[in-house]
């Protein structure tokens, strides 16, 4: 097998997400057929290497074909596959909500299973409007912030702010309301925004959700923890829920293994997906509390039982992939070696950012992020040479419009790191 031969295969059958497909059709971007990963690096058929600098979409936390992973994953599929999660389980389930619970903000003491980041997100908010109706309240409205993301699903679309993915599907969703993010305004007028919303929408509101300290689809943008502790108090004072959607900033991205820590507060649902089984399978969560769980409770099955499912609940297979995830970092201290790379990666931003072309350099350890300015390339054209010209120095690269990020495997190391921004030097030259 070729790439070339590989490709045209695929141009024959496969429709690719978050892609015009006429760039690989007709040839703006290559389409490269892996054949296999090993630790940092993809490999394809025709035997060229590539460094995966964006952990494959934000999952990969400890490099392709862990073997640690691998081999949970096969033994427990010699023993069990699946079975039906309605009035059945298994110990892998068991095991891994006892563990996250275990590591997640006091409180979150309940864990609901779905299969990928944009259900927990539905899963959250149906669960917080639920939760109020089960109160005898109505509170159809939730608040979201400007330039977030929270998936692509219809109800995980409408609560996001990015037109790109949102504009054609308008007429489908359902209405929420968008604060200014601390991210894009000062934190006091972000702040100011989110209690006026409140105050003209808090009978309404059942969940204020945010993408805590970094709103990654959003180009990476970047804000304090404090703006997370008076939001916790806002929503207290207006009794509306907060739902942390720590999908893609969870397991140790920002330095800690939720970010939610660095302002410690605990918030009423919190999501996890993408590093949770490492990068292997598809497997979310939902974490809540005992006093929304219990109001579920109450009742016969009925209008108060929570009735969300997917025939893949709880899947064993994924369980044990996260249950070994959580193994290694029981087993190293993957939060300190993290903080040495993150400081590596500081290092050499550093030096980026005195590239004229280059602007806004930003940090929260395990993801880097700056916005490349000037010269005659724009918009999706940046883009795609940026990807190209990446790829022939061997890194895979996916910028978000003018922004260039990392989030690399936490397994790459100080050869690693300077070979991946020797490539993007070399890469802002070509452009």
């Amino acid at each position: 097998m070729t790439n070339e031969n590989l490709s045209k295969r695929d141009l024959a059958r496969i429709w690719h997400p978050c892609s015009q497909m006429s760039e690989y059709l007709f040839g703006k971007l290559p389409l490269i057929p892996i054949k296999r990963g090993e630790g940092v690096w993809l490999y394809d058929y025709d035997g060229n290497r590539y460094l995966d600098a964006v952990s494959s979409w934000w999952v990969n936390l400890f490099g392709h074909g862990e073997p640690r992973i691998a081999e949970a994953i096969a033994k427990q599929a010699r023993e069990l596959e699946h079975c039906i999660f309605a009035g059945y389980t298994h110990e892998q389930a068991i095991r891994l909500a006892e563990r996250v619970t275990a590591i997640a903000p006091k409180g979150l003491n309940r864990v609901f299973f779905a299969d990928n980041g944009s259900a927990a997100i539905e899963v959250a908010i149906k669960m917080a409007f639920h939760y109020f109706l089960n109160r005898g309240e109505n509170r159809p409205l939730a608040i979201s912030l400007t330039n977030s993301y929270h998936g692509e699903t219809l109800g995980a679309l409408a609560a996001g702010d990015s037109a790109l993915y949102k504009k054609v599907y308008a007429p489908l969703l359902i209405q929420t309301r968008s604060a200014k993010s601390p991210a894009l305004f000062p934190q006091d007028e972000a702040l100011a925004d989110m209690r006026r919303l409140l105050e003209e929408n808090g009978g309404k509101t059942c969940a204020v959700i945010i993408e805590p300290l970094v709103q990654c689809a959003g180009d990476m943008a970047m804000y304090e923890p404090n703006y997370l502790t008076t939001l916790r108090e806002l929503c207290d004072e207006f009794g509306a829920a907060l739902i942390a959607d720590e999908i893609a900033v969870g397991f140790g991205r920002t330095g800690t293994m939720f970010a939610c820590e660095q302002a410690s507060i605990s918030p009423d649902f919190m999501t996890l997906s993408k590093g949770l089984s490492g990068g292997f399978l598809p497997l979310s969560l939902v974490l809540t509390s005992d006093e929304i769980y219990e109001t579920f409770c109450l009742d016969d099955y009925g209008e108060k039982t929570f009735l969300h499912s997917h025939s893949y609940t709880g899947n064993p297979i994924a369980c044990a992939a996260a249950n070994a995830t959580l193994d290694i970092f029981d087993d190293r201290d993957v939060i300190g070696d993290n903080k040495t790379k993150a400081s590596q990666i500081a290092d050499r931003l550093s030096k980026i950012a005195k590239n004229e072309r280059v602007a806004n350099v930003r940090q929260k350890s395990m993801i880097a992020a700056f916005d490349v300015i000037g010269g005659n390339r724009k918009g999706r054209d940046l883009t795609i040479c940026v990807t190209r010209e990446a790829l022939k120095r061997g890194v895979i690269l996916r910028p978000l419009g003018k922004t260039v990020y990392i989030m690399p495997p936490y397994i790459i190391d100080k050869a690693q790191i300077d070979f991946l921004f020797d490539a993007i030097e070399d890469t802002l030259k070509a452009i």
